[in-house]
């Protein structure tokens, strides 16, 4: 039996996709090590093993390479997919905790990716209207979560989304994950703790303190 032979545009094609992860895989490491604004297309081509030229061709700007980038986290997390299984959850305490466990999910999915955002801040205007447009639809998943409890809220809706958003700051994973060594699950447990208590005035399991059992202390 003869094997089927692929057209030869097809195969292009998927050279050329193969060539763009390749690329965006490369920056991601050069981003994260060197910063987002010390790192030129020369470096990306020369960590990727790639004419500078082929960098040019696939992305045209080094912004495109950070949207692929954080387009290739979401996908990894199944950040899409698990907001929508956060608010299929029937119970409101039970939608705040898996609501918590799609914020764990997503920086430790790529949270190398979240302080390139941070750190590339300062660049171009067009690369702040992308960390703009990506900030706000990350903000927007969060709020609707928050909304959709509605009457079960024991504080108006938009102090509510304020209080995930802020518990959802990089810096507050930094510091208590990347810098005091909690684990996900801990993490995971002292924001479900804190929204519980502060949206529904509800006491958590294990009476109430949303601190870290046995934690080291945060200041050293």
């Amino acid at each position: 039996m003869e094997r089927a032979v692929k057209p030869q545009s097809t195969y292009r094609q998927e050279q050329a996709a193969a060539t763009r992860e390749r690329i965006a895989q490369a920056a991601r490491r050069l981003f994260a090590t060197v910063g987002y604004g010390s790192t030129s297309m020369e470096a990306i081509a020369a960590e990727a093993g790639v004419a500078v030229r082929t960098v040019y061709s696939a992305f045209g700007a080094k912004r495109e390479i950070l949207s692929l980038i954080c387009e290739r986290w979401l996908e990894s997390a199944r950040a899409r997919e698990r907001a929508m299984e956060v608010l299929a959850e029937p119970d409101p305490a039970r939608r705040l905790r898996a609501a918590a466990g799609w914020l764990c999910n997503l920086y430790s999915a790529g949270f190398d990716v979240v302080m390139i955002f941070e750190a590339a801040t300062d660049e171009s205007p067009e690369t702040r209207a992308l960390l703009r447009s990506k900030l706000a639809g990350r903000n927007e998943v969060m709020d609707a979560m928050v909304a959709s409890l509605g009457g079960h809220l024991r504080v108006p809706v938009s102090e509510a989304q304020a209080v995930y958003r802020a518990l959802a700051a990089p810096g507050v994973y930094r510091e208590l994950v990347e810098d005091s060594h909690w684990t996900l699950e801990e993490f995971q447990r002292w924001v479900g703790d804190a929204l519980e208590r502060h949206l529904l005035g509800a006491q958590p399991a294990g009476g109430g303190d949303v601190s870290r059992v046995g934690a080291r202390p945060l200041l050293r």
